[in-house]
């Protein structure tokens, strides 16, 4: 299986750009995938440069419905107008993120949902639950579980009937895919918290995956509490005990990284725009 990150928030390959946002191409037996889209049509710009055919993608996958996920879709349909794309129901309703002051007052609001003429895109398959497309790909959605769930989701909200409300993540999906003795589950942000969405794994496919991409949405640009810092050492410490290899970056943010790499070592990896792996 190829993997490649075509877009990430930190430079990798120096004929490569970056942004604040993120995509994966996924090479399988089977399949050419692409899992999120970044902020802008960039990762276009870095297929090219890394020898990837986006004419060839047979399947896209959102992860959840934030636009530093989802810009490039737009620009990626002008050049292929064929692939499927798998995004949850929810994922096209008004998500926001909401400023506040020291005391808990509003302050500003900016919209960071995805662009609304993706839903009109005849290749959108709608997700409400859990799905087995074949015997290499799947999605699931369903994580209830609240278990080290990431503070800066507080500030994330969904705007309805001009009410804001808080983004509880329903429209955040995981692919799986399944290649010999091999499993991997790919996230985009694991808004809903990466211990979480392992025990939702583990709940259906009674075991758990190999190898893990994912943000962990632990990047505070104002810094980090006390709190924060447990938080991260805690779940750090949490996974090493799986046994799992993981490949990060994103939202995870590169001083959580650090932290997290001390405790798992070579249990976690940080990938950066246009670098590549193999499993």
């Amino acid at each position: 299986m190829r993997i490649i990150n075509l877009i990430e928030n930190t430079k990798g390959n120096e004929e490569c750009l970056y942004e604040h946002g993120l995509s994966f191409y996924i090479e399988t037996p089977k399949h050419k995938i692409i899992v999120d889209m970044g902020a802008t049509d960039k990762f276009i710009y870095n297929s090219e440069k890394l020898g990837v055919n986006l004419e060839d993608v047979d399947m896209c996958v959102l992860s959840h419905g934030h636009y530093d996920h989802s810009g490039g879709i737009l620009g990626l349909y002008e050049v292929n107008k064929n692939a499927c794309l798998l995004m949850n129901n929810l994922a096209g309703e008004d998500y926001y993120h909401v400023y506040y002051d020291e005391n808990g007052n509003y302050v500003s609001e900016r919209y960071i949902g995805i662009d609304k003429r993706i839903l009109n895109l005849p290749n959108v398959r709608m997700i409400e639950s859990d799905i087995t497309l074949d015997e290499e790909i799947s999605v699931f959605t369903g994580v209830k579980g609240r278990r080290l769930w990431p503070k800066g989701n507080l500030a994330l909200k969904v705007k309805k009937n001009n009410v804001f409300y808080q983004d509880e993540f329903e429209h955040e999906q995981y692919l799986v895919i399944k290649e010999g003795n091999n499993s991997v589950l790919v996230s985009g942000c694991a808004h809903n918290g990466i211990l979480n969405i392992l025990d939702r794994y583990k709940e259906i496919y009674d075991e758990y995956p190999n190898y893990v991409i994912s943000g962990f949405h632990m990047m505070n640009k104002s810094g980090y509490s006390v709190e924060d810092i447990e938080i991260i050492k805690e779940t750090a410490n949490e996974l090493k005990k799986l046994g799992i290899k993981f490949f990060t970056g994103h939202c995870t943010g590169e001083i959580p990284f650090e932290i997290m790499k001390e405790i798992m070592g070579e249990r976690i990896c940080y990938v950066h725009s246009g670098e590549y792996f193999e499993l």
